[in-house]
């Protein structure tokens, strides 16, 4: 896996600036965002760093996964640099909307619900999701509904603040739901026995499974939820999401978002 070399606030971005041609550019009638970021050199992006193979921080500050691809891809069509910048997931929403603003947008792993396009803006998917569960390998013949996860002697871990807390709260009221901070860990606290379900996405699932012999994802074709994955931003700024838009729909048409998804062992579905 190729991984993109990307520094924190104040650093510089391993994606070449470049500028862009006539034919990739947005049409100039109101677009006080994009000059905004084309003025600065640098789009400021928000993402976790929790989220193989979608977004993820190594211990040397390297970023990389699908939506940092997707970050490039956009940065390209501006013809500016990267530049991530750190968030959360109990923190997502607040540092979205934050004054002064905290970054551009927020990309990787970020699910498109109803409530997020209450109060922000959603690009369309580039990516599609559900809820599934990840377990050990030698427990996976027990977990084959959600109502043999739903009880009490099911320890379900996930990590806080996100979607998959949310759907445990919501539908696993009979389980015994274990919090824990760091979302990349949870896998491997699986696999130790420390608790026997993680809540996860079937994005993020097929790694882990690959990456451990130890996990399995009993109900990866069968997820309780279905939906998409966006590039989230603040109100306002409609010039920027056409412009994400604009990129997803191109991608999709010319072949790289399949080309992105074989690279990183994702269904296609567009």
């Amino acid at each position: 896996m190729v991984m993109a070399t990307i520094v924190l606030l104040g650093s510089t971005a391993s994606f070449a600036s470049c500028a862009a041609n006539d034919d990739n550019s947005i049409e100039k009638i109101s677009q006080p965002t994009i000059d905004r970021i084309q003025k600065r050199g640098t789009i400021l992006i928000g993402t976790t760093g929790d989220y193989r193979p979608l977004s993820f921080r190594e211990d040397d500050g390297h970023y990389w996964g699908f939506g940092i691809e997707m970050a490039g891809e956009i940065a390209k069509r501006l013809g500016v640099e990267v530049q991530f910048v750190p968030t959360s997931w109990p923190t997502l929403s607040a540092d979205v909307l934050a004054e002064p603003q905290t970054f551009d947008l927020a990309i990787g792993g970020i699910t498109i619900t109803d409530a997020r396009r209450e109060t922000m803006l959603m690009s369309e998917g580039y990516l599609a999701n559900g809820k599934t569960i990840l377990c050990r390998a030698s427990e996976a013949d027990r977990y084959q509904s959600l109502a043999d996860i739903n009880k009490p002697e099911v320890r379900v871990m996930v990590n806080p603040g996100g979607l998959n807390e949310k759907f445990a709260n919501e539908n696993l009221t009979s389980a015994t739901i274990i919090v824990h901070p760091k979302n990349e860990e949870i896998p491997s606290l699986i696999a130790e026995g420390e608790a026997d379900v993680m809540i996860t996405e079937i994005t993020e699932a097929p790694y882990y499974t690959q990456a451990d012999s130890r996990l399995a994802a009993p109900l990866l074709n069968k997820p309780f939820t279905h939906g998409e994955i966006g590039v989230l931003m603040r109100k306002g700024q409609d010039d920027l999401l056409e412009l994400v838009n604009d990129v997803i729909r191109k991608m999709k048409i010319d072949g790289s978002l399949r080309q992105l998804h074989e690279k990183y062992g994702l269904v296609y579905t567009y």
